[in-house]
């Protein structure tokens, strides 16, 4: 929010999906987590020299690419965001009065601390693939998401945990079915090696089930729906042997030729069993399930926590 110029209040949050992925398709951690220190400051940092240079006064969201320390600038919109409800409810500042009060020419004049607040908030994007028969469940840059929603926790990985089940999904056993690019595999080990040991079960295509059963995890073994040979992927997954579905294509963009990828991931929607198709998503995903998948979460009022 900034004032002839000047801004009066500012936050910055962390999308867990790299860039690439829509920002309304994105999975949203505030305050961030896994940003430098000197990342943060030197976002605001752009942020003061852009809003002095177009004389803002009012809302504003501007968007960052970081690696390392590294930032460039996405985009800049001079308007409020989606995350407006969301950083207000976490931060306990009402952004919706402040830009009242802005656009009155009466700007607050105190100054806000939106990094050190007392719980974390995670925002997960609704998506409606199984209204749109044929489409492909797998994040673009144009938005697909058709809703969102949000938990607040006091750890990222139960937060991040509870509001992937917010969004309408439901875990019914500890069996993952897992196709996974072979740039993934060695990565996403540590956490099945994990959850296996967990009692997770795994069913892998040709590929991943050898990468899993050479470095010692149980995988049963399933062939492709092109394949033709049983036992086959599609029967497995028409037959709901799986409880979670892990699909990773190289990137967004080879996922289209990807014929037998697209198989997988169109059945996973029409047999209504959760999937995902995000490296960065699995990984955390994956986490919380080895740590909360068998525990209550503590369910608590928004006043609770404010108190």
């Amino acid at each position: 929010m900034a004032y002839n110029g000047k801004i009066v209040i500012h936050s910055i949050s962390e999308h867990v999906e790299n860039a690439g992925v829509h920002s309304g398709d994105a999975t949203i951690i505030f305050p961030p987590e896994r940003l430098y220190i000197k990342t943060v400051l030197k976002s605001k940092e752009i942020a003061d020299k852009i809003v002095a240079g177009l004389k803002i006064s009012g809302p504003f969201n501007m968007q960052f690419i970081a690696k390392q320390n590294e930032l460039k600038v996405i985009e800049c919109n001079i308007r409020a965001s989606r995350s407006f409800p969301f950083i207000s409810k976490v931060t306990g500042h009402d952004y919706i009065e402040i830009t009242a009060n802005v656009l009155l020419n009466n700007p607050p004049k105190g100054v806000y601390n939106t990094l050190d607040t007392k719980f974390i908030g995670v925002k997960s994007p609704v998506f409606s693939y199984n209204r749109f028969k044929g489409s492909d469940p797998v994040a673009h840059v144009e938005m697909s998401s058709t809703g969102e929603v949000a938990c607040i926790g006091h750890d990222i990985l139960e937060t991040f945990y509870l509001s992937w089940l917010a969004t309408g999904v439901k875990l019914n056993g500890k069996r993952i079915l897992i196709s996974v690019h072979d740039k993934f595999k060695d990565k996403l080990l540590p956490v099945i090696r994990a959850l296996s040991t967990n009692g997770w079960s795994f069913t892998a295509t040709e590929g991943t089930h050898d990468f899993l059963v050479n470095n010692g995890i149980q995988s049963k073994c399933v062939f492709k729906v092109s394949q033709k040979i049983e036992p086959n992927i599609q029967k497995i997954i028409i037959t709901k042997e799986s409880d979670l579905i892990i699909n990773l294509p190289y990137d967004s963009f080879s996922a289209s030729t990807d014929k037998d990828g697209f198989a997988i991931r169109r059945l996973a929607i029409d047999y209504h069993i959760p999937l995902i198709t995000n490296f960065q998503l699995t990984e955390m995903l994956l986490e919380s399930l080895s740590l909360y998948y068998d525990k209550l979460p503590q369910i608590k009022s928004y006043n609770e926590f404010l108190a």
